[in-house]
């Protein structure tokens, strides 16, 4: 089990997070300064406010190893207030006064969910903890081969899980790859307000590449999370219009702090691979500079090896997934990786934000240009 979103024994530890962001340089990041922050996205009434204050922050989602604990987890669904960008920094801050978060077993609940990561055979019994619960759900599980009360869909099973009560899903590990998991109890809702996260099937025999990563993107409407907090916002589903975008929850500059982000640190000559998946409602061209990747893996589904190519760019559609391998072969340095609609890449009127992370070169982690970078994310040292 590992508390990180790459694979075990990847990413940065937290002492090398501190070395690398102590040293505060002064230059600041070209592009990233000069523009005013869209009073829309932090603003908030004072009835939000109090009753954020009484709701728990989401963490960042942490890969569970259920083949590890004996094929079993918990899941709790609790509402939470998510900060996807708390700095006023960039655009910040831009904070969803309330969100419906999952947690494995006792983790902290978070958005994405957490990564139930298995291996092919080792079935999971996935319980779904709805005792702080407020209304009913359910999870529904892409790419496994169930039985029909385990579809997770409650007009087709009859089987949903209301306030105060606990359903167990038995989910076959019988389709390796990388898969999605949501509430299917109102989905035009309940994903919208943060219930959705990845599940893993290792096939047997896996060999993990040097630096391995779970990504998911997402476009938010900001007065959903807002009218369920009991704000004065109008919100209708089908004239939804975004205004968030986040890699796994977080925009940038958030997305880049080791910590509270997912930014996918490298050693020059690793092997990468990211699993990427969409958790929202729109397709979103994902662009990585400097480095050229293979789609090794679609929607679970293996590529051939004749059929892989070196690309930039993979538009990712609804609930598609991919998972994308390259070498760390570039100048050591910071990459930019994103959505190429790049109005996505904003938070509210300030360019760069939102659906935008990065490559990092561990050893461009002590230089100035990383260090600014820190302190827009919100690092405060210590």
């Amino acid at each position: 089990m590992t508390d990180r979103i790459g694979a075990p024994g990847t990413g940065i530890s937290r002492r090398e997070f501190l070395i690398a962001s102590g040293s505060a340089g002064t230059a600041a990041l070209a592009g990233c300064v000069g523009s005013d922050p869209n009073p829309t996205l932090g603003a908030k009434p004072a009835n939000l406010q109090q009753q954020g204050k009484q709701l728990p922050l989401t963490a960042p989602p942490q890969v569970v190893r259920v083949d590890e604990q004996g094929g079993q987890v918990r899941l709790k669904s609790r509402p939470c207030r998510h900060a996807v960008h708390p700095k006023e920094t960039m655009g910040g801050p831009i904070d969803l006064p309330q969100v419906w978060a999952f947690g494995a077993d006792d983790k902290p609940p978070s958005v994405p969910g957490p990564i139930l990561r298995t291996t092919e055979g080792e079935d999971m019994e996935v319980t779904l903890d709805n005792t702080n619960g407020m209304r009913p759900h359910t999870v529904h599980f892409h790419g496994s081969r169930t039985t029909w009360e385990n579809d997770g869909v409650p007009t087709t099973t009859g089987i949903q899980v209301d306030p105060g009560k606990k359903h167990t899903y038995t989910v076959p590990s019988n389709v390796p790859g990388t898969h999605l998991y949501h509430c299917h109890y109102q989905t035009q809702r309940h994903i919208d307000m943060g219930m959705y996260g990845v599940y893993r099937v290792d096939p047997k025999g896996y060999e993990p590449a040097d630096k391995e990563y779970f990504m998911t993107v997402k476009g938010w409407d900001s007065r959903l999370p807002r009218t369920m907090a009991g704000g004065d916002a109008q919100y209708d589903p089908r004239e939804r219009n975004p205004d968030v975008f986040t890699v796994n929850g977080r925009s940038a500059p958030r997305s880049f702090h080791p910590e509270a982000g997912s930014p996918v640190v490298v050693d020059r000559g690793d092997t990468v691979r990211i699993h990427f998946a969409n958790g929202g409602y729109m397709a979103h061209p994902l662009h990585t500079h400097n480095h050229r990747f293979r789609v090794v893996e679609k929607d679970g589904g293996q590529v051939p090896a004749a059929a892989r190519y070196e690309q930039d760019v993979t538009n990712i559609a609804p609930a598609e997934r991919r998972v994308l391998e390259f070498e760390a072969d570039a100048d050591p340095g910071i990459y930019l990786l994103h959505c190429h609609k790049v109005q996505h890449v904003m938070n509210g009127d300030f360019y760069p934000g939102g659906m935008l992370g990065a490559i990092v070169y561990r050893e461009a982690m002590d230089s100035d240009v990383f260090a600014q970078l820190m302190e827009y994310a919100g690092y405060e040292g210590g």
